[in-house]
């Protein structure tokens, strides 16, 4: 990250934004047509501040503007909440997709994420609730409505976790439509829950060069084909090659199966395609999976997901993907500047220095002592 520079902590941050690429998509959307005063700009910028300042409302929004240096920063000196809701709505959700995934990109690069590295990627799915008088669109169960966020989360080495990929859809899309999705990558690994368990993708997984790890259901249909032998000392329960399935249904490649217990005491039965790995080997990977679980959890609790600005499908998209544009801000400044910190303390540094010298926040995030 350049160190020096003009800029205050909010701009520095936000300089990995792909301005060329913006650009493009603004022009290409014709998303500032017959636009005046709340420019996409203005408004990409106004909703990252509200992300990092977990403001909860339009309004707590509009009042916001009443800072003269977020006013310049967004070149805006007050809008109506009615602006910005019709804005909310009525932008093309990708745009901030297209933004994300050019993140996602720069990212890879600065993680040396080459052929060389065959990393883990962890796919699941959360579902975000939503008030059914105001979201009939969404509805999926009698008195419910929401919309879930199908994810794929890179889980490499050095505790460097990013979200990759994301999908939008309404709660009631189950998570087994979306495997062929997020499987796109030969080049890596797959973990996932029992929520994904269809033998027949696993088997055209399987012919077409994928490898994945995944749970299989306690009264799944086994028929053991041999025993692998467990070294010494190992947690893992058994190791074998199986077939499943009933007659009926039933996948027509050999996996292997591992029994292991859970670090409640449960036990778990691991189904993969993957011989050339140790049993430990295997039985880590599936530890990763926790990391999508953290991921989750840390969005929800950190980065005001749960309440959304908009009622429309657009503007539940464009909140998420504001989200998850914040997420890889903070990965990109931790890779940058090689911090040990954790993505929530370089969010709360960011926010205390948001107007001062860049060089403040940098310091700060690295650790060193400021002069």
């Amino acid at each position: 990250m350049d160190k020096i520079t003009r800029k205050n902590s909010f701009g520095q941050w936000f300089s990995p934004i792909n301005s060329h690429l913006f650009e493009e998509q603004v022009k290409t959307l014709k998303l500032d047509f017959y636009t005046k005063k709340l420019t996409t700009e203005s408004f990409l910028k106004l909703f990252l501040f509200a992300q990092l300042q977990e403001i909860e409302s339009l309004h707590a929004l509009s009042d916001s503007l009443f800072n003269d240096q977020l006013q310049k920063e967004i070149n805006l000196d007050s809008i109506s909440i009615s602006q910005l809701s019709r804005r909310l709505n009525g932008l093309n959700p990708d745009l901030f997709q297209r933004l994300f995934l050019d993140l996602v990109s720069q990212i890879h690069a600065k993680t040396h994420y080459t052929k060389l590295v065959m990393p883990l990627k962890i796919i699941d799915s959360s579902t975000l609730p939503l008030n059914l008088t105001n979201h009939r669109w969404a509805k999926f169960r009698k008195t419910k409505a929401g919309v879930k966020l199908h994810l794929r989360l890179v889980f490499m080495e050095k505790g460097i976790s990013y979200p990759e990929k994301a999908i939008m859809t309404t709660a009631k899309e189950h998570d087994r439509n979306q495997l062929e999705i997020m499987a796109d990558d030969k080049e890596c690994m797959y973990v996932f829950d029992r929520g994904y368990l269809d033998y027949e993708r696993f088997d055209r997984m399987t012919d077409d060069g994928f490898f994945f790890l995944t749970r299989l259901r306690k009264n799944a249909v086994i028929r053991e084909v041999c025993d692998f032998k467990l070294p010494e000392g190992t947690t893992v329960l058994s190791d074998q090659m199986v077939i499943i399935g009933t007659i009926q249904n039933r996948a027509e490649n050999y996996f292997r199966l591992l029994k292991v217990m859970d670090s409640k005491g449960n036990l778990l039965h691991l189904i993969t395609n993957r011989f050339d790995l140790s049993a430990e080997e295997i039985s880590e990977m599936y530890k990763s999976r926790w990391a999508i679980e953290l991921f989750f959890k840390w969005i929800k609790q950190h980065l005001n997901i749960k309440k959304f600005y908009g009622q429309s499908d657009w503007a539940i998209q464009n909140k998420v993907f504001i989200v998850l544009i914040v997420f890889c801000l903070h990965v990109l400044a931790q890779i940058e500047t090689k911090s040990k910190r954790k993505t929530l303390q370089i969010s709360r540094y960011l926010r205390a220095a948001l107007w001062k010298p860049a060089h403040i926040w940098l310091r700060k995030i690295e650790g060193k002592a400021i002069p």
